[in-house]
């Protein structure tokens, strides 16, 4: 393996590091705190926010217009150029030679697209930063705070369940199942390490940790059959347009109107909703649908996401099981020419289709986000929930830790690093600078893996990273030990080197290969903080082979091919 090779996997390895955690480094040390509240917010608060700001921003503009209308527009304004520019080049108008508050703001038809540009703005800005937040890696609960929820079982739905009292074990037994497939669900809606215990009177404690909104907890404790099929009705439809006309107040309370007589007894009035910008449902108008579903989401067995290739909007597509593929057959082929509202608790999402033929096994249903449907798909994966489970406190959490402890933890951290270094450098000389910038680099990796798949870190990971420190300096200690042995006997730069390497890769890989074993089986049934420790742990063995073996070898390579070196600083008496 050349030289030059050696080192173009580790230039694109250091890219690819840099790449995966540069959402970490913005977030956490250039995002500003005011920022940071924003993206950490609900939907609809940015809603809020941005509507506002632009309304603050309009205001400004409309004035400065009026006060100085060739004063050059100011680079917080940059982003409406573009659009004017496009809009003049429609309009067949001369592109202004400098871009002054009165020549933007003319490139823009009425204020109101000029409030709508200024509001995009404004949202894709707070947007942007809430997906890049997504992307980060996580601090535990311990070390950040969190989430508190407090769910309590309902033991009268189980009742209805079995069809009968529920014994204190039936209760038990439902209990610690909920409690499974929350954990599941929780961890693979991206969110780790989450403390989930059982309290007294049928309650559980979900303790999650960072900025989790209430959306996420909904999704994760919603069970599954929320994804119902039910028929329109559009007589009754009619009337409830009729209704709403002559008293557009109507509340349609439980799904029916006030003058209960004015619909027939099996349909219920519900809600269509649509998508708006911000990824929130937005009511549409009311539909009147069979009370009783043609067919519930537990038959539902999976769903996947796919985009429309002309308008790249999401859709799903579901696939049932036998059994609901020949309910759905029987209800889709029995209504062909009536509408099929697809309800997701009670809102209809989107306008609903019509029904053109009778469909078996499959549908596609359109709606729905992206992520509300990645949630309809785990929430499909991980199985019902045996009980229902009422919320009945949520609040936030600060760190468990407290920050003289975590100060004291991240210390002991760094000065344990610099000491291993000084340990190197002292005891190995030149070959000590290698095993740093090898422990440097393995840092990097390390972090930056744990970034690109959201881990969360916790004190007890802080503890597996400190424990890789001293294994991955193992690994360059017993490398160098070899070379001087093949020093002393009196062999060349280049012949230690190769010798040195390839006598101790098989004591390095022994030693870690059983570490990584123990590692994989921890994280595989150890929960929370021991599998928090057991994950980086693992990356971390992988990754200190990497820059042991391979970084370090590359770096005495470069140094005997290149540089034409005939000697290596490795330690008194030995050159």
């Amino acid at each position: 393996m050349s030289i030059r090779f050696r080192f173009l996997v580790i230039l694109l390895f250091i890219g690819l590091a840099g790449v995966f955690l540069s959402p970490t480094i913005k977030w956490y040390f250039f995002t500003p705190e005011d920022r940071a509240a924003l993206a950490n917010s609900s939907k609809e608060q940015i809603r809020e926010y941005a509507k506002k700001q632009a309304a603050v921003d309009l205001e400004i503009l409309t004035e400065l217009v009026k006060v100085s209308p060739d004063e050059l527009l100011a680079d917080t304004y940059e982003f409406l150029i573009s659009e004017a520019k496009r809009n003049y080049k429609l309009e067949e108008r001369d592109i202004p030679g400098s871009w002054t508050v009165r020549s933007t703001l003319e490139g823009y038809s009425s204020a109101n697209e000029v409030f709508s540009a200024l509001e995009d703005y404004h949202r894709e800005d707070i947007m942007g930063l809430k997906e890049m937040k997504n992307k980060i890696l996580q601090l535990g609960l311990d070390i950040s705070g969190g989430l508190s929820v407090t769910i309590e079982a309902d033991a009268a739905n189980l009742a209805e369940r079995l069809g009968h009292e529920p014994s204190a074990d039936e209760l038990d037994e439902a209990i610690a199942l909920a409690m499974t497939t929350l954990t599941s669900r929780i961890d693979k809606f991206g969110v780790t390490e989450p403390s989930i215990r059982k309290q007294a009177n049928n309650q559980i404690l979900i303790e999650v940790p960072g900025e989790v909104d209430q959306e996420t907890v909904n999704s994760f404790l919603h069970g599954k059959g929320t994804l119902n099929f039910h028929i329109v009705n559009d007589d009754a439809t009619a009337t409830v347009q009729n209704i709403i006309r002559n008293n557009p107040g109507e509340v349609f309370e439980n799904g029916r109107p006030s003058d209960d007589s004015l619909l027939p007894e099996d349909v219920i009035v519900l809600g269509v909703y649509k998508k708006d910008n911000y990824d929130v449902d937005v009511f549409s108008n009311y539909v009147a649908v069979s009370k009783e579903a043609g067919l519930d989401g537990s038959y539902l067995k999976s769903v996947d996401i796919n985009r429309d290739s002309i308008t790249n909007q999401p859709y799903i597509r579901f696939e049932l099981e036998e059994a609901g593929g020949d309910i759905f057959f029987e209800l889709t082929n029995n209504n062909i020419g009536k509408r099929l509202a697809i309800v997701m608790g009670d809102k209809i999402k989107d306008n609903p289709p019509t029904i053109q033929a009778g469909l078996r096994y499959s549908g596609v249903i359109e709606g729905f986000s992206e992520s509300e449907a990645q949630g309809l798909s785990v929430v499909l994966k991980t199985a019902a929930l045996p009980i229902d489970l009422n919320v009945i406190d949520e609040q936030a959490v600060g760190a468990s830790l407290g920050s003289d402890a975590i100060q004291t933890g991240l210390w002991a951290m760094i000065f344990g690093f610099i000491a291993v270094i000084i340990f190197m450098l002292i005891w190995y000389r030149g070959a000590g600078l290698i095993a740093t910038f090898a422990l440097l680099l393995n840092f990097l990796f390390i972090m930056a893996i744990l970034s690109t798949f959201k881990m969360t870190l916790t004190m007890t990971s802080i503890a597996g990273l400190i424990l890789n420190v001293g294994m991955a300096v193992d690994a360059n200690v017993i490398i160098f030990e070899r070379i001087r042995e093949e020093l002393k006997s009196g062999k060349t730069r280049a012949a230690a080197v190769d010798a040195g390497f390839k006598k101790a890769f098989w004591t390095i890989m022994d030693a870690n290969i059983t570490t990584l074993i123990a590692a994989i089986f921890l994280s595989q049934l150890g929960k929370g903080p021991i599998q928090g420790f057991a994950v980086t742990l693992a990356v971390g063995i992988v990754s200190s082979l990497f820059t042991a073996i391979f970084v370090s070898k590359a770096i005495f390579t470069f140094g005997t091919d290149v540089l034409r070196k005939e000697t290596i600083s490795i330690g008194r008496r030995i050159k």
